[in-house]
């Protein structure tokens, strides 16, 4: 645990099957509810928690087979995008948070993320996403060969699972400013083994692209409701040089919700919190003050 910037002493929540995860509550005040992707964990918000847990309630989890979360292999648990909103749904009914909440979503926790708020929309006070989807893929954007290998191939499969390319690789790939060592252990130390690396590969093979996918139905019904959320207060923090959730992704978003806030990183990847820390974190405070709500 000793991980740097990381001064949190996570808590457990049973969702069920003696499966537990892995979940960060600091602070207090009104929720911030982060969700991350594929393959980070709650570290990746761990500067945003500590500018934010002096006024607000941060509840961050880890998902199951991520991060400080256990692990359980296929037989005992379903690595697919609607087993992450129930899980998400679950943790969020046990805690009491109010009636209002903040979604906070990079990568996978979009559509987690939004998966879970359009089962209680009224519950949304604001929405800030960064470098993610909410929809299926775009027409004019096509699944980065690095994705459709570990996708579709054994090789690349075994890539992910037997040599942590997936984690590793992408605490290179995801950041254009280099990552210092120390972060980079921090990212990747919970895929230490065969067995710890199994969610990397299953959201990986979770990408839906079809109809025959298991996550394809879900995936089309939080694109066509997207617009639900066109008056809810909404701010899009995007890296353009993320290769995957890229400018086409960001159109997609400001075409549901032609009312949201948009900052655009020129110079920042898919991490671009860790990218653009400093104006992220600016830009999510003035954000907030813009858009109060009740403590």
């Amino acid at each position: 645990m000793n991980f740097p910037d990381f001064p949190f002493a996570p808590k457990r929540f049973d969702r069920g099957a003696g499966i537990e995860m892995s979940y960060l509550d600091e602070g207090q005040g009104h929720p911030l509810l982060m969700v991350h992707g594929n393959p980070t964990w709650s570290y990746y918000y761990r500067h945003l928690v500590l500018a934010q847990r002096g006024s607000h309630r941060c509840i961050v989890p880890d998902h199951v087979g991520m991060g400080l979360s256990d692990k359980p292999g296929d037989s005992d648990y379903r690595y697919t995008l609607d087993s992450r909103i129930d899980d998400l749904d679950a943790l969020v009914k046990s805690l009491d948070l109010g009636p209002k909440i903040t979604l906070i979503a990079h990568d996978w926790g979009g559509l987690i993320g939004l998966g879970w708020a359009l089962r209680q929309p009224e519950r949304v006070a604001r929405i800030v996403l960064m470098n993610t989807a909410g929809f299926s893929m775009p027409s004019d954007k096509r699944l980065p060969g690095l994705l459709k290998l570990g996708r579709d191939s054994s090789f690349g499969a075994l890539l992910i699972r037997g040599f942590n390319a997936f984690s590793a690789g992408a605490t290179r790939l995801a950041v254009k400013r280099p990552m210092p060592a120390a972060e980079r252990r921090a990212f990747t130390a919970p895929y230490d083994s065969w067995a710890n690396r199994i969610a990397t590969l299953r959201f990986v093979q979770d990408i839906p692209l079809g109809p025959k996918d298991p996550a394809w139905n879900t995936v089309t019904e939080i694109g066509r409701r997207l617009p639900e959320f066109a008056a809810v207060p909404s701010l899009l923090c995007w890296g353009m040089q993320d290769f995957v959730f890229d400018h086409t992704c960001l159109r997609e978003f400001r075409r549901a919700w032609p009312q949201a806030a948009s900052h655009e990183y020129a110079d920042a990847g898919h991490y671009v919190l860790e990218d653009e820390r400093a104006a992220v974190l600016a830009t999510v405070q003035d954000f907030f003050a813009a858009n109060p709500t009740p403590s």
